[in-house]
């Protein structure tokens, strides 16, 4: 096990009040120089998450490369898996991978909790595949800080989410696309050409679990394709 990693302290407040309005860029150019060891991305390889990626390792390129975890479920898309091995090879990314202990196949995530978790207990479901993965995760990584691909446009319940912010265990929170909107994402793919799922094509626009991922309708929120009907906005990662 690799050492850990000592936490330094933010200024919240004065952080946030400088950066407001900035450029992703100038956030992650901060986050680079300011946390050598144990800055950690964190992606579900969407496009907000993919155009990060592509500052840090196309742009930034830090002496450090930047660890990206992704949290494989079992219940994603095949599109999704695709794109992660698409990523990893053309920015040959620290990627790594975190899923349950002990379960690696969606029969035998049945044969442990029984059909569709997600329908019977989806507090259950997010938190054995991704909330104890990711904690788990962050901290075999010595994590000091972890970025993340949230827009405060993406839902009313992030409009006024902060570009920086603690999270529970008090390592520090990143948000460097906070402002920016929809269309800036999208911008920023056509002028750098970058790859993206698919399925974003298709009407996803933000893209999670298949059982729990549906296209978005004219007009709708961002993420209002997730989780559908319940009235569940996050996964408990983000909470």
């Amino acid at each position: 096990m690799s050492s850990a990693v000592e936490s330094p302290t933010f200024d919240l407040a004065a952080l946030n009040h400088e950066f407001e309005g900035a450029e992703p860029r100038a956030v992650l150019a901060w986050a680079v120089e300011h946390i050598p060891q144990g800055l950690v991305q964190t992606s579900a390889f969407n496009v907000d998450d993919l155009l990060i990626t592509d500052l840090l390792y196309r742009d930034l390129q830090p002496a450090i490369p930047v660890p990206v975890i992704f949290l494989d479920t079992l219940y994603h898309f095949p599109e999704t898996l695709v794109l992660v091995e698409q990523a990893k090879e053309h920015y040959n990314m620290n990627l790594q991978v975190y899923k349950m202990p002990d379960i690696d196949s969606r029969e035998a995530f049945v044969a442990h909790y029984g059909e569709a978790l997600w329908d019977t207990n989806v507090e259950q479901f997010h938190h054995v595949t991704k909330i104890e993965p990711l904690m788990r995760g962050l901290a075999e990584l010595n994590t000091v800080a972890w970025i993340t691909g949230r827009r405060r446009d993406q839902a009313v319940t992030r409009a006024e989410m902060p570009y920086f912010e603690l999270d529970k265990l008090g390592r520090l929170k990143i948000n460097p696309l906070a402002a920016w909107t929809r269309k800036q994402t999208w911008a920023y793919v056509a002028e750098h050409s970058m790859i993206y799922n698919p399925l974003h094509d298709r009407g996803y626009a933000s893209i999670g679990d298949e059982p729990l991922t549906t296209p978005v309708g004219e007009g709708e929120d961002e993420r209002a394709g997730r989780w559908r009907g319940s009235g569940k906005t996050e996964c408990g990662i983000h909470i």
